[in-house]
């Protein structure tokens, strides 16, 4: 159950509202005070979940969060039961919620959460793109240069890489990340996660680009793009890294292990000979 004076934030349904977790019902019926990101939307749920709710229930999004944050403060001095919702997944994650959690820390307020939904979990894990290492990019900017400014220095991230994006700007995104990134990365675009019209498309950029170009894209869209591939490097070309590292003030034999670390297949013992050949 809520505690009193503890802010909650609950992960709510991504399309399907059979997903919403059992602590989120009872949250919904707890609470003294709601802050949704919709309250329309937050009304449906709860007509969906069959829930009622006495609770106050206050707008809370990008627009007025920092104004509304301290309003959830003080019902949380006085030690009421503050639950934050947003439309889909999880607050603070590309939605409201991390200037209260950001307070309520100053403030030594309790935060918990009641976990559930993600985008970001469910359109990686069906992407069929390696998840053990992954970075999540929340949205591109909308400005042509903007994006591909954005994008560039992403180019030779080794993680996969998670986005969420509009549908009417699906098509130029995905041309944008097959300028960066190369027409033949691998990627997957995930429209309607957990709806009645689920999609997963897997291909290369430069496939996915062509597919969202012909078509009207609809829904809620998350892109997965895989990582850059590491670029083998030989010990000729690391020697040169060796030699600055041992003039910078590092024993010859420890730059050479440190820099072996950084590249598969490059032994410390080979870069340490050939850096002593090269300085001999």
């Amino acid at each position: 159950m809520l505690q009193p004076g503890v802010l909650t934030l609950a992960a709510t349904p991504i399309g399907n509202p059979l997903d919403a977790s059992v602590r989120l019902v009872r949250a919904l019926g707890e609470a003294d005070l709601i802050a949704a990101e919709d309250t329309r939307r937050l009304h449906r749920l709860m007509r969906d979940l069959e829930v009622e709710t006495s609770a106050k229930i206050l707008s809370y999004h990008e627009h007025n969060e920092a104004e509304r944050t301290e309003v959830l403060m003080t019902a949380l001095a006085a030690g009421q039961r503050v639950l934050i919702i947003t439309d889909a997944g999880m607050p603070v994650v590309s939605d409201p919620g991390f200037e209260a959690v950001r307070a309520a820390a100053d403030a030594g307020v309790q935060v918990t959460v009641i976990p559930g939904p993600s985008a970001v979990l469910t359109a990686l894990a069906a992407s069929g793109i390696a998840p053990d290492r992954f970075a999540f990019e929340g949205f591109p900017p909308r400005r042509e240069g903007r994006r591909a400014s954005a994008l560039e220095p992403l180019a030779e991230e080794r993680r996969t890489m998670v986005f969420f994006e509009s549908p009417r700007r699906t098509a130029a995104t995905l041309a944008a990340m097959a300028e960066a990134f190369g027409q033949g990365r691998r990627a997957a675009v995930a429209r309607e996660l957990t709806k009645t019209h689920e999609e997963i498309v897997r291909g290369t950029l430069g496939e996915l680009a062509q597919w969202a170009a012909e078509r009207e894209v609809l829904g809620e869209i998350v892109l997965v793009v895989a990582g850059a591939e590491p670029v083998a490097a030989s010990a000729e070309d690391l020697v040169a890294d060796v030699l600055a590292r041992a003039a910078a003030g590092e024993r010859l034999k420890d730059a050479a292990k440190e820099v072996a670390r950084g590249h598969e297949g490059v032994g410390a013992s080979e870069l340490y000979d050939l850096a002593l050949k090269q300085r001999g």
